[in-house]
C-alpha cells in the first residue's frame, strides 16, 4: 500500500501553512437546524406525555424515548459546538468520544463532499475508518488536499 513519502509529506503541511487549520465541524446552518428539530421533537414529546395516551405507555417505552432524545440532544448539541484541527501531528475532531489520528496512521484518505456534509475519511494502517467532518471552507480545501496527497496508488 502507498505512504506518502517525507517529501510529500512536508509538502502537505507547507501547503495547509499556517497550521493549526481550525474549523467548525458542521456548518452552521446544519447545526442550528438540528437544534431546532430537537426543540420540535421536544415539544412533541411533551405534549404527547401530558395526553391521555402518552399516560397510559409502559414506563419501559417511555425510558426508551427519554434516554434515544437525550442521545439525539447530545449529538446535536456536539454538531453546534464541535471542532476539527489540523496540526502538524495529526486531524483531531472534538464530538462525543475525541477522533484523531496521526500522519503516521494514515494510509489512505478519501475526501466525501457530501450535500450538508464535507467529509475526510481516514484509513489508518489498522482498525476502523475515522471519518472527521470539514464546516468551514478552510478545512474543506485542507480534506481535498489531504486527500490528494494520501490516495490511494496501490
Amino acid at each position: 500500500m502507498y505512504s506518502p513519502s517525507k517529501e510529500e509529506h512536508e509538502a502537505l503541511l507547507t501547503e495547509l501553512a499556517p497550521l493549526p487549520v481550525q474549523g467548525r465541524s458542521w456548518p452552521k446552518p446544519v447545526a442550528i437546524a438540528a437544534c431546532i428539530i430537537m426543540a420540535v421533537i421536544g415539544i412533541r414529546l411533551i405534549m404527547t406525555a401530558t395526553s391521555e395516551t402518552g399516560q397510559l405507555a409502559s414506563p419501559y417505552v417511555i425510558a426508551a424515548i427519554v434516554f434515544s432524545y437525550a442521545g439525539l440532544i447530545t449529538i446535536s448539541w456536539f454538531m453546534l459546538v464541535g471542532r476539527t484541527t489540523v496540526n502538524d501531528s495529526g486531524i483531531q475532531q472534538q464530538w462525543v468520544m475525541r477522533r484523531e489520528i496521526t500522519w503516521e496512521e494514515i494510509r489512505f484518505a478519501k475526501f466525501v463532499p457530501l450535500l450538508f456534509s464535507k467529509r475526510l475519511i481516514c484509513f489508518p494502517t489498522r482498525g476502523r475508518p475515522v471519518v472527521f467532518q470539514g464546516g468551514s471552507k478552510e478545512l474543506q480545501i485542507a480534506f481535498a488536499r489531504i486527500s490528494l496527497v494520501y490516495k490511494n496508488r496501490a
